[in-house]
């Protein structure tokens, strides 16, 4: 007779406060980009778009509780981690500069820009969710070395490079919180009292950032003040008010909707490995849905399942660690408390774990595969590495109210940077991660049939600039289709030859 499962458990205060200092980290990125970058009022941001966000997170984080309940109770396991979920941020980062800060700076009028987001989020919520009819029939034909590299990619550039980097800015306060949580979750040491290593870390941090004069009581005060009652509001006008400012930008949804449930089916196979065998059909219809309820409700930003799954269930998460996640970022943007928070923890003493999953989810890739496929993870590690120096570089150069065309690629070439090469390698590179590194697969397998099938489909998808160029065109980029082409052509020649050879 199957017991009900535990919803809660010791271990999920170590996945709370991981997942959430992930959620927190992110929401705060987002409102600074909205108000800093674009200078969307803080009436459209704090009272419309935050609540919106904080309910869609919820609602993801809620229902991904429930899938992992689901298969505590049908398999009877009382070890089995929910998937962790949140917005998706690589969108983060595009909607505000593709979408949002293009219409905003055109018009000047910063309620077309947010509508204009708002729609661009439902129409990649249709992608995330046609990916749920296709998306478990690809998981099937892709390699699982080409997945777990993918994610690996990702979790480098878009998980610990930022809080590595933040680490070394203030390491009396970074050092300290990441060495205890390397003792507590990789030594598996007990900390003072019991208290989950993550929870002491941040308590150790906040103490050292407090007593060294980091920390202002001044701006805690008046976050205290600022905080008030905020509710996400419902309405269809977001949605039809949008849609011919956003329509321009629409094609360019779907490389990033492909993006998106490619990287919820590369995140279904990580928890697979880790022990949870979640739906990918179920997963997708999730994320889908779930991004087309923020759009109702005034958000411009998808939902996603997060990297992580493997690094949480080592920590100690179960099921109650992503519902309170979820529970806390909610009630957090409908408080306005964000900013609360982030003046009375140091945001460096909780990033270290966020660099922890970042560790965790790069060695699946090479420990869970043959050894002989290790060049192929690595080759799909570069393409994101490209996608993150692009990124970085766009974003302080869009800060400083200019941009990489305007100052010119051959500046950036003359210095040592390839930036129009780092564009193309990059654009798409979850895509041309799995691309490269199937084909890597296969060509240490000496399965050159299914390298050259491989190589004749990023042929077809870079025609239309679903990688390798920044929007959806006809033709897109004719050098790299070209390029692809003979390669495809090279690997059916040296299949033939292997079979006139055998």
């Amino acid at each position: 007779m199957n017991k009900k499962p535990k919803l809660f458990q010791t271990g999920d205060l170590n996945g709370f406060f991981g997942l959430f200092t992930n959620n927190l980290t992110n929401v705060l990125v987002l409102a600074g980009l909205l108000k800093v970058s674009i200078g969307l009022p803080d009436w459209i941001v704090y009272s419309r778009i935050l609540p919106a966000v904080g309910l869609s997170i919820f609602i993801s984080s809620l229902y991904y509780t429930y899938m992992g309940y689901k298969i505590a109770k049908r398999e009877n396991r009382s070890n089995v981690t929910a998937l962790p979920s949140g917005i998706s941020v690589p969108h983060m980062f595009l909607i505000v500069f593709l979408v949002m800060g293009p219409v905003y700076w055109d018009t000047g009028d910063p309620q077309l820009a947010w509508y204009a987001g708002v729609a661009w989020c439902f129409v990649e919520g249709l992608i995330e969710l046609s990916g749920s009819i296709i998306g478990p029939k690809i998981r099937e034909i892709v390699p699982r070395t080409a997945m777990l590299s993918a994610l690996a990619g990702a979790s480098l550039g878009f998980i610990a490079m930022t809080p590595a980097m933040k680490t070394f800015k203030i390491p009396y306060i970074g050092f300290v919180s990441l060495a205890i949580i390397l003792i507590g979750w990789f030594g598996d040491v007990k900390m003072p009292y019991n208290i989950p290593a993550g929870l002491f870390a941040i308590i150790i941090g906040s103490i050292i950032g407090w007593s060294s004069g980091l920390m202002s009581l001044d701006k805690l005060l008046q976050s205290v003040g600022n905080v008030k009652p905020e509710y996400a509001h419902f309405s269809i006008n977001y949605l039809l008010n949008g849609f011919d400012k956003a329509f321009p930008y629409i094609a360019a949804a779907i490389p990033l909707g492909l993006y998106n449930f490619f990287e919820t089916m590369d995140n279904i196979e990580s928890a697979s490995i880790a022990g949870d065998d979640y739906s990918t059909r179920e997963a997708l219809l999730v994320d889908g849905t779930t991004s087309i309820i923020a759009s109702f409700f005034g958000s411009p930003f998808p939902t996603a399942v997060y990297i992580g799954h493997p690094g949480w269930k080592k920590a100690g998460a179960r099921l109650g660690y992503t519902f309170l996640s979820g529970t806390a970022i909610l009630a957090l943007t409908w408080l306005n408390g964000i900013s609360l928070l982030s003046s009375l923890i140091p945001l460096v003493a909780i990033l270290p774990i966020l660099l922890y999953i970042g560790l965790i989810i790069g060695s699946q890739a090479f420990t869970s595969t043959s050894e002989k496929y290790a060049p192929a993870v690595v080759i799909g590690l570069i393409p994101w590495l490209a996608n993150w120096g692009q990124n970085i570089v766009d974003t302080a150069l869009t800060q400083a109210g200019t941009s990489a065309q305007k100052i010119g690629y051959e500046v950036f070439s003359q210095s040592g940077l390839e930036y129009e090469g780092m564009m193309i390698l990059g654009a798409g590179a979850i895509i041309i991660s799995m691309v490269w590194s199937s084909i890597v697969v296969y060509i240490i397998d000496k399965d050159f049939k299914k390298a050259a099938f491989v190589a004749l489909l990023a042929a077809l998808i870079s025609f239309f600039g679903v990688i390798h160029a920044p929007n959806v065109a006809i033709a897109a980029n004719l050098n790299i289709f070209s390029a692809y082409l003979m390669i495809a052509i090279l690997f059916f020649t040296i299949e033939k030859f292997q079979d006139i050879k055998n």
